[in-house]
């Protein structure tokens, strides 16, 4: 799995649920949010944040996976010491990594301008199919793009899309990696539908169906959808707010 946006991971929001993933430095430029400053400042935790309290096994095998194909394809230099040899192989999984992240960011914000009233041609490849899907699965519906809310339950976050249209829908889109002859292997983990759970409760959304949306990064134009059933988004909240326990007590936030 591709890792979470930027703009979703590790990142707080004021109480009226506007985000606050910078602050200014000491030198006028601007900086990421701390949890120092957090408290300081009496922000909320991204939901993506709480949730990075507990292990996140898809993401950490795709790393995995990056290490052991840069370990598997870079060739050893002579008389390069294994010290050396592994800070390379090391250095060429971050960069894979960082090359996913951006296309994923891509994608996701070709989506998000396309909902938003914008197309630009080069993008038709992933949206056409994007959207034929969503209509297919969930009709013709007002969507919001690139939400954001608090809770005065103590979370934060911003939604990829949704709609208060027929009892509510909310989405979440995912890049990974998949082409047509591993469509079966495509599925959702805990982490996603603890992230849906927790949007829509913080949208005031609490009985509308969610779904993930998979978008390949591979072969353009492929889409799954994953829609999770109200027993599993019941599970995933019950996980979400057992984890929002355990990271306020953890941080004493």
């Amino acid at each position: 799995m591709i890792a979470a946006r930027p703009s979703e991971s590790n990142h707080w929001y004021a109480k009226d649920g506007t985000p606050t993933y910078t602050v200014t430095a000491k030198n006028g430029e601007p900086r990421a949010t701390t949890l120092r400053d957090a408290k300081k400042m009496g922000l909320l935790p991204s939901v993506t944040t709480i949730m990075k309290a507990a292990a996140s096994p898809g993401l950490e095998a795709w790393k995995m996976n990056q290490m052991m194909l840069a370990a598997l394809t870079l060739p050893r230099g002579d008389g390069e010491s294994e010290e050396s040899f592994i800070k390379r192989i090391q250095a060429d999984s971050k960069d894979q990594a960082r090359k996913a992240a951006e296309r994923g960011t891509e994608v996701h914000t070709a989506i998000e301008r396309f909902y938003d009233g914008h197309l630009d041609a080069k993008d038709l490849p992933y949206l056409e199919p994007v959207y034929k899907s969503v209509d297919k699965a969930f009709g013709n519906l007002a969507w919001a793009v690139e939400k954001s809310f608090a809770t005065e339950s103590g979370f934060a976050g911003k939604v990829d899309l949704h709609s208060r249209d027929a009892g509510g829908v909310v989405i979440d889109f995912k890049t990974k990696e998949f082409t047509s002859e591993s469509l079966e292997k495509v599925a959702g983990f805990d982490e996603n539908v603890m992230q849906l759970a927790a949007y829509r409760q913080g949208l005031d959304l609490p009985k509308a169906r969610c779904a993930n949306i998979f978008v390949s990064v591979t072969e353009p134009g492929l889409v799954v959808v994953k829609e999770w059933t109200e027993e599993e988004l019941a599970r995933g909240w019950a996980m979400f707010d057992a984890l929002k326990t355990f990271y306020y007590a953890k941080t004493n936030l």
